[in-house]
């Protein structure tokens, strides 16, 4: 639904422990891509993305670490990318794109955070063309368009991951938001590492849902 709307912001992530380095975002990632496996990822995708032997200890109820990234970015090609925007991206980032240079493995309605040299202003890419030009249709949506007009998009799909670089924190991370076409009310997070952990803990409330009905079965 499109019209007025107010950002919404998530209070679990009012306090955020930023991922900033390559280490720490790797050792989370890891950890991200062994929870999709177990709670997000559907019978077909997990054909594709594990062995029978990791299909066997899966469906044992084992663990399965598996990298679900891509190739760190280099520090030139994300210095050119940098330059390309005019803009030093916020640490946090930096740290992702220097860990994984993409994401491919998210929800249903974003499908890949873009790599680092894919990273476009909202105002340059098609989509986010076409989604401002209807808020700005529509009177009530100021706020929106001026945040979609300043900001970064970070991943392709049905849903918008923005960083807005005129919103700086004291550690020096830029207000990231998720924003849905569809609900209209961006939501905002304290930076991309928090945004980027949110699916994280929602797929964590997820586990948890599935293990109480397995109890109540039992």
């Amino acid at each position: 639904m499109i019209g007025m709307s107010e950002t919404t912001e998530p209070v679990e992530n009012e306090v955020d422990v930023v991922l900033a380095t390559p280490e720490e975002w790797r050792v989370f990632l890891e950890r991200y891509g062994e929870l999709y496996v177990k709670v997000r990822a559907d019978d077909e995708e997990l054909v594709d993305l594990l062995d029978e032997d990791q299909l066997e200890v899966l469906d044992r109820g084992g663990r399965v670490e598996l990298w679900l990234g891509e190739a760190p970015a280099r520090e030139e090609a994300l210095a050119a990318s940098e330059e390309r925007l005019g803009v030093r991206f916020p640490p946090s980032l930096r740290g992702f794109f220097l860990a994984s240079d993409g994401w491919t493995h998210l929800d249903d309605r974003v499908d890949a955070v873009h790599s680092c040299d894919r990273v476009l202003w909202m105002r340059d890419s098609e989509a986010g063309r076409r989604v401002t030009e209807i808020y700005d249709s529509i009177p009530g949506n100021e706020d929106d368009v001026q945040l979609f007009r300043r900001s970064i998009v970070l991943t392709r799909g049905e849903d918008f991951w923005l960083l807005d670089p005129t919103d700086v924190g004291p550690d020096g991370e830029w207000a990231a938001y998720e924003f849905a076409p569809k609900y209209g009310d961006p939501t905002k997070y304290p930076s991309f590492s928090a945004l980027f952990r949110s699916g994280y803990e929602s797929m964590e409330e997820d586990e948890d849902e599935d293990e109480d009905e397995d109890e109540d079965m039992d």
